[in-house]
């Protein structure tokens, strides 16, 4: 079973390499942290799901097998 986590490959907080892990394990986190970045221009509510979701997902060393 698939889980979203936060990644080890990080920047800030690993949210959005988790994502591209999620989405597709051969996608590049440079893609998502692009796309987040102009969404957060448009949108500056995505800082605080930015937030949000490093506070709340778990890190991906605590993945059980």
């Amino acid at each position: 079973m698939k889980r979203l986590t936060r990644s080890k490959e990080k920047k800030i907080a690993g949210v959005c390499g988790g994502i591209s892990q999620y989405i597709n394990p051969e996608l590049d986190p440079i893609i998502i942290r692009a796309a987040w970045l102009i969404l957060t221009l448009f949108n500056p509510l995505m800082l605080l799901a930015y937030l949000i979701l490093a506070l709340v997902l778990p890190d991906s060393s605590y993945e059980t097998a």
